[in-house]
């Protein structure tokens, strides 16, 4: 509302606005609505954000833990096809070291049997066939330790059990204790496995 003063020949001495007090408070509730709608979209619009940034925090952490999970798989069969390439070489290389040992097995009761053959008294006339024997079991000997079949050494050793069987103890003077006395039987081996031991007698 507007109000005027006028004076003497019409002349405007002042004049005031007042503003109509209900439209004015209109305008502050109206004020105060657009505010509070404004202050509700925000924290709306803040919790979704939030909302989308843990949505993402947790699809990361997700995502990182598939990782690492396949990783570690990844390393666990690494290690298991490691495990299984030693193991087949180690085969191969048992294979190839001891390819011998079925030979020697089925060989060593010959020898035994050339040592007890060679053992035996013989009269002159047929001491040329016993040097025959001889010669055919060196040669025997020989092809043998070619393919790595070695005699296993045994008397006068300390007894070894890997090696020797003790068949039986004694007690004999010039002898250690746990010493070799006599070898029974030979021991032989391939290389650095055993394939018989040696049957012995051991000091007490």
């Amino acid at each position: 509302m507007i109000y005027y003063a006028i004076g003497k020949h019409g002349v405007l001495i002042w004049e005031v606005t007042v503003l109509d007090e209900k439209k004015t408070d209109e305008q502050v509730l109206n004020d105060q609505d657009v505010s509070k709608e404004n202050v509700e979209e925000q924290t709306v619009d803040t919790e979704n954000n939030e909302e989308n940034e843990q949505e993402e925090k947790t699809e990361v952490e997700q995502l990182i833990e598939e990782k690492e999970e396949l990783n570690n798989r990844l390393i666990r069969l690494q290690a298991d096809f490691d495990n299984y390439r030693r193991r087949v070489k180690k085969e191969k290389e048992n294979d190839l070291k001891y390819k011998s040992q079925d030979l020697a097995t089925e060989l060593i009761p010959v020898l035994d049997n050339f040592e007890r053959a060679l053992q035996v008294e013989v009269s002159d006339k047929d001491q040329s066939f016993v040097d025959g024997v001889k010669m055919v079991y060196q040669q025997l000997q020989q092809s043998l330790a070619n393919a790595g079949i070695e005699e296993i050494e045994a008397e006068n050793e300390s007894f070894d059990p890997q090696k020797h069987q003790a068949i039986m103890q004694v007690e004999e003077e010039g002898y250690e204790s746990d010493q070799v006395v006599e070898v029974l039987q030979k021991g032989y081996q391939l290389k650095d496995r055993v394939i018989r031991p040696a049957m012995v007698k051991v000091n007490q």
